[in-house]
């Protein structure tokens, strides 16, 4: 069904009639039994899954990690992360078992934006050099990019689909459609832990530097219009 072309290893390569298919099979699905799905119909080597280890990261890691403990997770260490959010993951990994490998941004690179402060004169940037740069060198071993974006966090993630097509890598978002309700009632039922800060009413964390208590994602980048770090655009 899928062709494939060669980068640094074979890659997948989908028509939009493909991601069309996707997106009408995967939809009636539950989130875990998408995730379950994908693993079906693709390898392990072709998935990618970042988590940055906020608010409720633990639904969609619970989820994954409820159906493939061998899938590495990817998280992108800024550098400036809250100590909660470092204490927060390694408490995820424990309880879920979770194979976490971390990527950052080269030290030169990074050291600039903490000497130059970019994150208060060009908060783009910044999020360039410490999140998207790491991360892009990650995502061309990769076929498909799973992460737990949802359609009520935003209008940019209202436009989404399950599967979509974002450069070279197909983006898939199996919690796309959950509802906050239906979130805070799985959580409630699994008893999975929040993230600490949540508790001082911070809904969406990021680094430090950008982030304040907030309802959804209006704590990020504060008195700026800014509400994605680039990652997902």
């Amino acid at each position: 069904m899928f062709e494939t072309t060669s980068k640094i290893k074979p890659l997948l390569k989908f028509t939009a009639e493909e991601i069309k298919a996707l997106n009408k099979k995967y939809k009636p699905l539950s989130a875990s039994e998408r995730i379950k799905q994908l693993y079906v119909d693709f390898n392990l080597s072709d998935i990618m899954v970042t988590s940055s280890f906020a608010a409720t990261s633990a639904f969609l890691l619970k989820l994954v990690s409820d159906v493939n403990t061998k899938q590495e997770i990817f998280f992108i260490d800024t550098g400036y992360h809250f100590e909660d959010t470092l204490s927060y993951k390694s408490q995820l990994e424990k309880q879920y078992n979770l194979n976490v490998k971390s990527v950052s941004a080269i030290k030169e690179e990074h050291e600039f934006t903490t000497e130059d402060e970019t994150w208060k004169k060009n908060p783009d940037f910044c999020c360039s050099i410490n999140k998207v740069k790491p991360l892009d060198r990650i995502k061309q071993q990769y076929s498909i990019w799973m992460s737990g974006l949802m359609e009520w966090q935003s209008d940019h993630r209202a436009s989404l689909d399950i599967f979509e097509l974002r450069g070279d890598i197909l983006k898939f978002y199996p919690l796309l459609d959950i509802s906050k309700e239906k979130r805070d009632d799985y959580i409630e039922e699994h008893q999975l832990p929040f993230h600490p800060l949540v508790a001082k009413g911070y809904h969406s964390i990021g680094c430090k530097h950008c982030t304040v208590p907030g309802e959804d994602r209006s704590g990020r980048w504060n008195n700026n219009p800014k509400t994605e770090c680039g990652l997902h655009l």
